[in-house]
Formats: structure tokens, sequence, C-alpha cells
């Protein structure tokens, strides 16, 4: 009795199975960085660049595998505030740059908020794509952490 795969079917390790899921969750990712931007910048370009964001989450929610990366929209809502806090490096209160005419001031704000929320947000979308790809590991292979009585 063979218990192997058959010859006709290829092998196929743990890792080649979770590349396509992570690069699902860097799709999605994007997607959430471009929500994010959208709502950042709604005063200027924000709310022209929405519709692509929303373009492409219709275009995913099509595909059959694209929602294994999804918690990637959370993570993807940190990057652009990671940037807001790089932009605020300097602060709070008035930073004032010289510049060939003078001198430029610009008040900017803390960047630990942006820079605590980012991180948090994004740990939260890995931490939630880690924990459901072990749980469709788990459903497949049927294990389970319960322990017998």
């Amino acid at each position: 009795m063979n218990i192997g795969p058959s010859p006709s079917q290829p092998r196929t390790s743990p890792a080649a199975l979770i590349a396509p899921r992570w690069a699902w969750f860097a799709v999605w990712l994007i997607v959430g960085a471009g929500y994010a931007l959208s709502v950042l910048g709604i005063a200027s370009i924000g709310l022209f660049l929405l519709p692509l964001p929303t373009l492409a989450t219709i275009l995913l929610a099509r595909r059959p595998h694209a929602s294994s990366g999804l918690p990637g929209l959370i993570s993807g809502l940190g990057f652009p505030l990671l940037y807001v806090a790089y932009l605020n490096r300097a602060g709070p209160g008035t930073i004032c740059t010289t510049i060939p005419a003078g001198e430029h001031c610009a008040e900017e704000s803390s960047p630990w908020p942006w820079l605590a929320a980012a991180v948090t947000l994004l740990v939260l979308g890995a931490a939630a794509f880690i924990a459901w790809q072990r749980h469709l590991h788990r459903q497949r292979t049927g294990t389970s952490q319960a322990k017998p009585t």
C-alpha cells in the first residue's frame, strides 16, 4: 500500500503552500495603504484616490483565494501612518529650518501617536494573518489543540 503522493501528483512543501498566501497578504496590504492614504488626504487628493482601492477591493473579492490575505488590509492601514510619523519626526512644536531665502518654520505634531498607531495596525494585521493560517492548517490536517477528557 503506497501512502505517499502518486507520481502524477507533485509533492508540495508547506512553504510552497504558504508563499501564495503571503502574496495575497501583500496585495491586501497595498489596498489598505490606499484606503489610509485616501482618508489622510481627504482634504486634498484623497477623494480622487478613493476609487483605486475600492476598485481593487471589488476585483480581489472576485478572486477565489484572495481572501486568505485579507488581514493584510489591516496592516496596510498602518503604512501611511508610518509616513506621517516620519514627517513629524522633529516634533512636537514649531520646527524651523534654514533655506536659501531665509528661514522656514512649521508646526509639527508629536510623531509618537502616529508611530504607535502604525505599529499596532501592522502587528495586528500580521498576527491575524498568522493566526488565521494556523487555524486553516489545523482544519486541513484535522488536528486540534483540545485535550481529550
